[in-house]
């Protein structure tokens, strides 16, 4: 299968570098405290903003927005009928209007991939004791907590997403 986004190499790189620190301290809180900061959803939108007013036409961004708000409304159905965290919730929202409603397809087939691997690479961790000596307090490592943190999967999936697009497709 080939991955074709619609965004442009321009728009992946830029929107790329610019949330790529973002979504790195995105995994870390929600790695140490099964948190993701509200601070790093508005910092999210804030690029959006700024970057997306310059890098898209002007009727394509405002677009956008609705997908924010479809996708937040979503998320807190989601949040309210699931226990689906609601820093999850608003992350995904704030990832919605960086993805043209043609790529949704590819960034699910993204999130599903690196989710798996997460799940499978975290379950080994969370054995490891080593691991748990080098990180004491960390949340998820917690004996009994039977789920990973969603951020750290959909965080590496926006910036994949990027990448893909700033290299033109795969």
């Amino acid at each position: 299968m080939e991955f074709n986004p619609v965004t442009l190499p321009l728009q992946g790189l830029v929107f790329g570098l610019l949330s790529l620190p973002v979504c790195l301290w995105i995994i870390w809180t929600d790695l140490r405290e099964m948190k993701i900061k509200n601070a790093a959803v508005l910092a999210l939108l804030a690029i959006f903003a700024v970057a997306g007013f310059f890098l898209l036409p002007l009727d394509e961004y405002l677009w956008r927005y609705a997908h924010f708000a479809v996708v937040l409304v979503i998320g807190f159905l989601m949040h309210v009928g699931t226990g689906l965290g609601a820093g999850d919730a608003k992350l995904a929202a704030a990832m919605a209007p960086f993805v043209p409603l043609s790529d949704a397809t590819m960034v699910g087939l993204l999130y599903i991939a690196w989710v798996l691997s997460l799940l499978v690479a975290m379950t080994i961790a969370r054995r490891l004791p080593a691991l748990r000596t080098a990180a004491p307090g960390w949340i998820w490592l917690e004996e009994g907590r039977g789920h990973i943190p969603l951020g750290v999967g959909l965080a590496p999936t926006l910036s994949s997403y990027f990448f893909i697009a700033a290299a033109g497709g795969i």
